[in-house]
C-alpha cells in the first residue's frame, strides 16, 4: 500500500517534515481530542435545554447577589467554572456569545472556519467537514441536536457575528444581567 499523501489526511507525516501547522486549526489537535462528550450533548440536546433553562433561572435569582459583590469582581471565577464545564461538554471556545441554546447544542465556534450562521458550502457527501476530514461538521450536529429541542427552530434565527472584545468572558453573567435589566424595565413599565 502506497503512503497517503502529505496534507490534512497525513497530518504526523506532514509534522515530521518541519511544515507549519497552525496550532488553533490544525488536524493533529482534532485528532487528539475526543469528540464522545461533544457528540453526547448533541444526542441529549433536549435535556441539557432543560437543565440549562433551570440554571439560568437560578443565576438570575442570584442577580441580587452578583450586583451586590460586583459583576466585575465575580467575573474571573465565573468565567473559570463556565470555561471548564462548557470546555468539557461542548469544547468551548470562551467566544462570550454563546449560542450554544440556538445551535442544538453544538458549538459553532468549533468550525474552523467559524461560521455562526450554518453549514459552508464544503460539507463532505457523510456529514464530514471539508477542512478538518475527521471531524463531523458542526453545522450538521447543529441540526440534528436542534431537531430535538423544545425551541429548536432557534437555529433559524441569524447571529449577530462575534464582538471579539468580548472573548474570554462570562456569557452566564451577561445573559443575567442582561435578563435582569430587562425584568426590572418591564416592572418599571409596569409601574408607570
Amino acid at each position: 500500500m502506497a503512503d497517503p499523501k502529505p496534507g490534512n489526511a497525513a497530518p504526523a507525516k506532514k509534522a515530521a517534515t518541519g511544515a507549519y501547522t497552525p496550532s488553533g486549526v490544525s488536524p493533529n489537535r482534532r485528532a487528539r481530542r475526543s469528540y464522545t462528550i461533544r457528540l453526547w450533548a448533541v444526542r441529549h440536546s433536549r435535556f441539557l435545554e432543560w437543565f440549562y433553562s433551570r440554571f439560568a433561572d437560578m443565576f438570575l435569582l442570584l442577580h441580587p447577589v452578583w450586583k451586590a459583590l460586583g459583576y466585575n469582581r465575580v467575573e474571573t471565577p465565573i468565567t473559570f467554572v463556565e470555561r471548564n464545564v462548557k470546555g468539557l461538554l461542548f469544547d468551548c471556545r470562551m467566544c462570550g456569545q454563546c449560542v450554544l441554546s440556538s445551535t442544538g447544542m453544538s458549538c459553532p465556534m468549533n468550525c474552523p472556519k467559524q461560521l455562526r450562521n450554518g453549514p459552508c458550502g464544503g460539507v463532505r457527501a457523510n456529514g464530514n467537514c471539508e477542512v478538518e476530514p475527521d471531524m463531523p461538521c458542526v453545522w450538521v450536529k447543529a441540526w440534528e441536536g436542534s431537531r430535538n429541542m423544545v425551541r429548536g427552530d432557534a437555529i433559524m434565527n441569524v447571529q449577530k457575528p462575534v464582538n471579539q472584545s468580548l472573548r474570554e468572558t462570562s456569557s452566564w453573567l451577561r445573559v443575567t444581567a442582561q435578563a435582569a435589566e430587562a425584568r426590572e424595565a418591564a416592572a418599571a413599565a409596569k409601574d408607570a
